[in-house]
């Protein structure tokens, strides 16, 4: 019994590195984001057009990191504890993956090629929306967490015996 609560503990302590990892990128975003919607001079056309790029490039390997890495172990969890998290999971995440398209999609917008001051300045009112869909997606995701898989640590932590 010991080993299945030791070789929980290793599972679920690298999920919980994983997500911290990711929440931390989460901040960065968040950041290049704030950083991005507070420009009110769009003369240096270079240098705004790189910022965008650069909250694009943190924006993609967020939303890919919650899908291809994040998710799959919220499901992994969901699976082996068998609590109902599979439902909970199948009715969040497609509002999750709605919020995806929306960041994707503002991604395609940037071009690689030089933007002139009038498209980066078209590219505000898009930012604005991605800001109120990312925030659902974080609420959504917090909820996940939450619920998937903070409370199988508390489980595996009921479970291991007490020192």
């Amino acid at each position: 019994m010991l080993d299945n609560v030791q070789s929980a503990r290793e599972r679920w302590g690298g999920v919980s590195d994983l997500i911290d990892r990711w929440l931390r990128e989460r901040q960065d975003m968040i950041v290049k984001f704030c950083d991005i919607s507070g420009i009110a001079d769009f003369s240096d056309t270079e240098g705004v057009q790189a910022r965008f790029i650069r909250f694009c490039e943190v924006l993609v390997d967020y939303v890919s990191a919650g899908h291809f890495e994040i998710y799959e172990q919220l499901i992994r969890e969901a699976k082996e504890f068998d609590d109902g998290g599979l439902d909970m999971m199948a009715r969040v995440y497609p509002k999750i993956e709605a919020t995806t398209e929306g960041a994707l999609s503002f991604n395609d917008r940037l071009s690689a090629e030089s933007m002139t001051e009038a498209q980066l300045k078209a590219l505000m009112e898009p930012l604005s929306d991605l800001g109120e869909q990312l925030e659902t997606r974080f609420s959504l995701e917090d909820f996940l967490i939450e619920h998937l898989h903070n409370v199988h640590a508390e489980k595996v932590m009921e479970s291991s015996p007490s020192v």
